[in-house]
């Protein structure tokens, strides 16, 4: 299928042929049938991304600031790689359209294939041939007299329906409206619905004229005369409500907001506005700013938009859901007019055209710009192909397809297999389109796929990443070993006690298979060294790891159940290094967390470890500190030595009076390359493997049960051969 998607480091702007999008639980497959370019959003989003480094840095400098501390914490080669990778990744751009229901996901029962829908929402509702929707950013088109090209302007509609909402609007109000761009003219149309007196203004004289044409009692371009027409039709009292519904940097339009209003009037800023407000005329007339956000309630909140969990009606009667749809009923009752807003309708294939037409490289007046798709019952394709298919692989070759690219896949994992001989990259799966397409250029990929039975199936692919969320791992592990595929799984290897058990009766039906866990920081040559320099230590080690993790969100992905939250996902890597450091298997292991203020996810902790060989370790887990601070600190004690490392960047050992100390001043080296080398390494020359399929059971059960214990509140057995034992004797397939 076509998409439109920008370079974020360049600006330029390409329709590519990327594979549909994978249909997700909670979704539905749309097939657009038209999209609306936001000239005011779309615009700046393309301005920002074609200014150069320095320039962005500039219009961002709250981005700076952590540039600058990851910088300090990890050196300049990490930081710049870190830089450089963010501004690697295509931009999906488009956010309102409309289409037909081709597909449903899991969990969606109110909507039928073949129903025509309005969609909502940046990353969601693209410029592309068929969108992945999420329930609660969609709504069905119930009349058949509203045509998809009116449908498409329902998330535009939703945020002018908010903009009134926000402002107060009442019925018998005069309200001014500053902005008569798309916004503009769908709020003064609202705003008349709901029977309000309109007074519009915009520079440009075309906008205004259309303004009155659409329902404006009155409308100009000039701010002198707009100042007279809210004192002449308000008896000098002025406008009840203002709503700013311009995109510029400038503050002229805020102040002019402020100048029109009568006294305790509501201004509210709908449109990107610059807000360097008068504070003495704000003041004197007790205005009321506010700011309206996007769609209305729901926006920006995971659990609504993502996990489709609806607010209650009696206690938020207009979400962004429900703001779609009131808008498609005015359209249904013929109340709003967006035809005589749509300047130019383009085919995706031509729509560099639209991109000109918004950024003023031509001459040609625009305002409603609409991309148009072909319509098809065929199913949408899910692989396009990249490369040549001829290429005869060398014997021995490693042949690897990856299932998963998000950032750390494309900007950590991939860079690193690139530079080691003997690996072909054949195929890459992720769940989008644009980043499929996007890593297989970039990497070298014969093929980009939206199916990862497209890389499972595959015969010439006998190795598999795995670098999706991590509630996919397990179920992906056992389908990639039943497939007889070599798997290498980011970590966590798997989420629950059950998913452990089935992947190890997968691995047991598929002995000759190599499964590798992204555990890297055992491969680090610090981590080599500091592990050498106890490795004649007769007597049990005490380890400290502490890290300063850093406070993320409730909302954020890592934290939900669902996902493991950070215990599994990121702590487990450092069950993994006092493990190898240890050089024997935990044990017992107990959690404690601090109490739980609101602020925080239960994620300041301290984890205790008991290894078989008497070896103790702690961990420390910390949201609660500051990022300049080192993220983390490695202490080992034992046999006369002290081993420090601090953020894989430097190593100091010291016994009997001497110390030893190194310092990497660029970068990390966090064994990222070194585990992919010793990976491949096995795959071609056979031999065990680079960390025992036992040692990562007993990493992954000690990780989930300090977990359990967290909860428990109780300490908890470690019993990995008892485990592996159950598991292996209940015979049969994986679940």
């Amino acid at each position: 299928m076509k998409q439109i998607l920008q370079d974020a480091r360049t600006g330029e702007i390409a329709v590519a042929e990327v594979p549909a999008p994978q249909l997700l639980p909670g979704c539905v497959l749309v097939r657009v049938a038209a999209s609306v370019v936001s000239a005011g959003t779309e615009r700046a989003s393309s301005e920002f991304a074609s200014k150069s480094l320095l320039s962005k840095a500039k219009a961002r400098p709250d981005l700076v600031w952590g540039v600058l501390a990851k910088l300090q914490r990890d050196g300049v080669a990490s930081a710049w790689n870190a830089v450089r990778s963010r501004l690697d990744q295509p931009l999906a751009l488009g956010y309102s359209s409309a289409g037909t229901v081709v597909a449903l996901g899991e969990g969606v029962t109110d909507v039928l294939v073949g129903e025509r829908v309005a969609c909502a929402g940046a990353g969601y509702a693209n410029h592309a041939e068929v969108a992945c929707i999420p329930r609660l950013l969609m709504a069905k088109i119930a009349s058949p007299d509203v045509s998809f090209d009116e449908a498409a302007f329902a998330t535009l509609g939703a945020v002018a329906l908010h903009g009134v909402r926000t402002a107060e609007a009442k019925l018998g109000d005069t309200v001014a409206v500053i902005g008569l761009g798309l916004l503009g003219q769908l709020t003064l149309q609202i705003l008349r619905a709901a029977g309000c007196s309109v007074i519009g203004f915009d520079l440009n004289p075309q906008r205004a004229a259309l303004a009155q044409q659409l329902g404006a009692d009155s409308a100009c371009n000039n701010a002198e005369t707009f100042r007279d027409l809210c004192q002449q039709r308000t008896g000098g009292r002025g406008a009840d409500a203002v709503l700013i519904t311009a995109e510029t940097a400038s503050s002229e339009p805020v102040n002019l907001a402020g100048s029109v209003a009568r006294e305790r009037a509501i201004v509210c800023a709908v449109g990107t506005v610059g807000m360097e407000i008068q504070r003495r005329m704000f003041f004197e007339k007790e205005l009321d700013f506010r700011i309206s956000r996007s769609y209305g309630p729901g926006r920006y909140d995971s659990a609504f938009e993502q996990k489709g969990h609806d607010y209650p009606i009696g206690y938020v009667r207009w979400t962004e859901t429900r703001n779609m749809e009131a808008f498609l009923d005015l359209l249904a009752g013929a109340r709003i007019e967006v035809r005589a807003m749509i300047t130019h309708r383009i085919p995706v294939e031509n729509a560099l055209a639209a991109y000109d037409l918004i950024n003023g490289k031509t001459s040609e007046a625009a305002l409603g710009v609409l991309i148009t798709y072909p319509q098809s019952d065929s199913s949408p394709a899910r692989r396009v192909d990249i490369g040549s298919e001829t290429r005869v692989a060398a014997a021995g070759t490693i042949r690897l397809g990856v299932i998963g690219a998000g950032t750390f896949a494309t900007s950590t994992l991939l860079p690193a297999i690139k530079q080691i001989d003997g690996i072909e990259l054949v195929g890459v799966c992720t769940a989008t389109g644009a980043r499929a397409r996007h890593a297989a250029e970039k990497f070298g990929f014969r093929y980009c796929a939206t199916d990862e039975n497209e890389i499972l199936r595959d015969e010439r692919v006998n190795a598999v990443l795995i670098a999706t969320r991590h509630n996919l791992h397990a179920r992906q592990v056992a389908a990639a070993l039943g497939a007889g595929k070599h798997v290498y799984c980011e970590k966590p290897l798997c989420l629950t006690e059950e998913e452990l058990t089935d992947i190890v009766r997968a691995r047991a039906q598929a002995e000759r298979m190599v499964v590798m866990v992204g555990f890297n920081r055992r491969f680090a040559t610090m981590a080599l060294r500091l592990r050498a320099f106890f490795a004649g230590v007769k007597e049990p080690l005490l380890m400290h790891y502490r890290v300063n993790a850093g406070f993320l969100k409730a909302d954020h992905w890592t934290q939900d159940p669902a996902e493991g939250e950070r215990i599994l996902g990121e702590v487990c890597h450092f069950v993994d290094f006092l493990t190898y450091l240890a050089g024997a298997w935990p044990v017992r292991v107990q959690t404690h967390a601090l109490a739980n203020n609101g602020q925080y996810s239960d994620d300041n902790l301290t984890i205790q470890l008991e290894f078989a060989n008497g070896s103790q370790g702690t961990i420390t887990y910390a949201a609660n500190g500051d990022k300049a601070c080192s993220k983390e600190r490695v202490e080992v004690f034992g046999g006369g030595g002290v081993g420090v490392l601090e953020d894989f960047r430097e190593l100091e050992l010291s016994r009997g009076g001497r110390k030893q100390s190194e310092r990497s001043r660029l970068s990390q080296d966090k064994g990222h390359r070194a585990e992919w080398e010793a990976f491949a390494r096995t795959l071609r020359e056979g031999g065990s493997s680079p960390i025992a399929f036992e040692e990562i059971v007993a990493v992954s059960l000690a990780t989930l049960r300090a977990l359990a214990s967290r909860r428990l509140g109780e300490p908890m057995p470690v019993d990995t051969d008892a485990f592996l034992a159950a598991a292996r004797s209940q015979g049969g397939q994986p679940a």
